[in-house]
């Protein structure tokens, strides 16, 4: 019996389950095993997007999960959550091989797809960071199993046993990997975390320099190594390669970026658990810029137009760990 059919429950489950509806939106009685995938639903959103750095590709994966667990005999299962977990990791894994073939090929600099948060998620100041813009992007420096094992370790806590059954490895290698990943994300993970409070101050202020565009204000908010990325896919005009630097970054602001304009508007955002602006233009959604605070200053900027990546800051998505 193969691995995959081992997760639907017989060899013929998988094919059979494909038939099936994904699970309910939550109307309705559920049966026992959509009442289960749905309680955990939130946790499985979040290893997947935080594995995949894609809300789309992560919802695909939950699907996917979903008619594998249709079939799974729940009787034999000792931890519903930890048995939930490892099959979206492997799907998740699937899927991040084959993203990354395709990325090879992406018009432009890429960046993670944004997504809305509800404002106690900035409360939980690892979950924040973990699903931040910038940890995003270090975990992008991963190998897929690297990846998956300091998701799984690192910002949910599995423990070695759990990991080494959602990624096919021993416990002993999954400990020298996670030693590896943590390691390596160490030496690339963002820093000077700032209290949620503090950073709504910067952003309030960030926002009134861009729209009025004060060259010398932005210079005083930006950090010196401050950088700003832009991903358009090739859809959209944008940045077509990362601007470092206080004064370059604050000059490309001042010019007009965003600057406040009759078809245009800038609201204030919670994007991946910390602060960000929803940019309209003439009332539909035109991008989203996330912000990254760091020691008092605006030390990152992530400027996302591409159309494909911004169906989830239209409303909240609700992550978990």
């Amino acid at each position: 019996m193969s691995e995959r059919d081992e997760e639907a429950g017989t060899t013929g489950g998988t094919r059979r389950a494909e038939q099936r509806q994904g699970p309910p939106a939550g109307t309705g009685r559920a049966d026992p095993a959509t009442e289960a995938f749905l309680a955990h639903r939130n946790l499985l959103f979040t290893v997947a997007y935080e594995m995949l750095g894609s809300a789309t590709d992560a919802e695909d994966v939950l699907q996917e999960s979903w008619l594998r667990w249709a079939n799974v005999d729940r009787a034999a299962v000792r931890d519903e959550r930890a048995y939930l977990v490892r099959i979206v990791t492997r799907q998740a894994l699937d899927r991040l091989r084959a993203l990354g073939r395709r990325r090879e090929s992406y018009v432009g600099p890429w960046l993670p797809e944004p997504l809305l948060t509800a404002p106690d998620v900035a409360e939980d100041v690892e979950l924040a960071e973990s699903v931040s813009m910038a940890m995003l992007l270090v975990l992008e420096t991963l190998g897929p199993t690297e990846r998956a094992v300091f998701v799984l370790r690192e910002v949910f806590d599995l423990d070695y046993e759990e990991i080494a059954g959602a990624v096919g490895r021993t416990p002993a290698t999954v400990r020298q990997i996670a030693h590896r990943a943590r390691a390596h994300v160490a030496a690339r993970r963002p820093r000077g975390l700032v209290s949620p409070a503090e950073t709504r101050a910067v952003l309030r202020a960030f926002q009134r320099a861009v729209e009025t565009g004060d060259l010398q204000t932005l210079l005083d908010l930006l950090a010196p190594d401050v950088v700003a990325l832009s991903d358009g896919g090739g859809v959209r005009r944008t940045i077509p390669r990362p601007i470092l630097g206080a004064d370059k970054v604050a000059r490309l602001l001042a010019s007009g970026w965003y600057r406040r304009a009759a078809a245009r508007t800038v609201e204030p955002v919670e994007v991946n658990g910390g602060p960000g602006l929803l940019v309209r233009l003439d009332g539909e959604i035109d991008g989203v810029l996330a912000v990254r605070v760091a020691n008092g200053r605006v030390a990152g900027l992530y400027h996302v137009r591409n159309p494909q990546k911004l169906s989830r800051v239209a409303r909240e998505t609700a992550v978990s760990r």
